[in-house]
């Protein structure tokens, strides 16, 4: 029924020929953003606590104010739509089922703040959360689609940083966007399986972001380019049948050549980001299980925690 309902809906949209870029930017934030007022319900048992200013999103506390570990969650939208109120089925079941307090950000979305903008929001966030006293090691990222893009580049810029400054504890990407060069072999194998994009679309939806096609693969826009040794531990999730599965299997096959350590879960015949639907879908509950499993075991590296499988 979800895979039914994506079709009718985000795919069928996405499809249709719009006037103007903008026009169709704008049906497609009305579209993903319908249901905010819904997804309020998730955050029972939970406090919230927007933040504002330089740096915009909100916290999810499950025990009170974040002290020595925290996830930065960055939400997905092909840069140009969604909001940390969109994904709360994702981020307040993270928040619930490890403990751990979540800060999703509130990132500026493009065109009308194109790259750097977004990564730029990112990494001002988990600064804000350094200052705030919380240790890189710490410190989990975590996104989905664009978002997962995000986390992956944020890793490689926050490495690039040099010095002594420690390392990250993790880092968490479902159905990364890792190539906007848009070079992967599944935006045309998986382009009639996958419910909800539309591979022949990619390209362009990528130069929504980047301006400038010199910059597409840029490292710190597509992390698949990126030099991927040395980074933090990766949990990468990604279905058999959506067209960024090469996104992800590509990057994993280079992160893995390069030394990092990455867990990789491949899941048969699932949505794009099924992960958002963690209250009705048994493998989107499996998969936060993996996540909180795999959080617990990079911010408590002392102690042995089971991964399910």
């Amino acid at each position: 029924m979800i895979k039914l309902f994506l079709r009718l809906t985000v795919k069928r949209r996405m499809q249709k020929p719009s006037k103007t870029q903008m026009e169709g930017i704008r049906k497609l934030r009305a579209s993903l953003g319908r249901y905010d007022g819904m997804n309020r319900r998730f955050t029972r048992g939970l406090e919230v606590a927007p933040v504002e200013g330089l740096v915009r999103g909100e916290w999810l506390l499950p025990s009170g104010e974040p002290r020595d570990r925290a996830m930065l969650f960055v939400h997905g939208g092909a840069y140009v739509a969604c909001t940390p109120q969109t994904h709360r089925p994702l981020t307040t079941a993270l928040a619930k089922e490890s403990g751990v307090p979540v800060f999703a950000v509130d990132y500026r979305l493009a065109p009308e703040h194109p790259f750097p903008a977004a990564l730029d929001d990112v990494l001002a966030a988990y600064d804000m959360l350094v200052a705030r006293g919380i240790p890189p090691s710490g410190i989990v990222l975590a996104g989905d689609s664009a978002g997962g893009g995000l986390v992956l580049s944020a890793a490689i810029a926050l490495k690039n940083r040099g010095g002594s400054e420690p390392t990250l504890a993790g880092v968490i990407a479902y159905s990364p966007w890792t190539d906007l060069l848009a070079t992967g072999k599944t935006l045309v194998t998986n382009a009639k399986s996958d419910d909800m994009l539309v591979g022949s679309g990619v390209g362009a939806s990528a130069r929504n972001y980047v301006h400038d096609d010199a910059l597409l693969g840029d490292p710190l826009a597509s992390p698949l380019y990126g030099d991927l040794g040395g980074l933090p531990p990766l949990l990468v999730f990604a279905s058999t049948v959506e067209i960024l599965l090469d996104d992800s299997r590509r990057f994993v096959e280079r992160a893995r050549a390069a030394g990092t350590s990455v867990d990789f879960v491949l899941e048969p015949g699932m949505p794009h980001v099924w992960q958002i639907f963690v209250d009705v879908l048994p493998e989107a509950k499996r998969s936060v299980a993996r996540s909180v499993a795999f959080v617990r075991s990079v911010l408590e590296p002392r102690k042995r925690v089971a991964v399910p499988h």
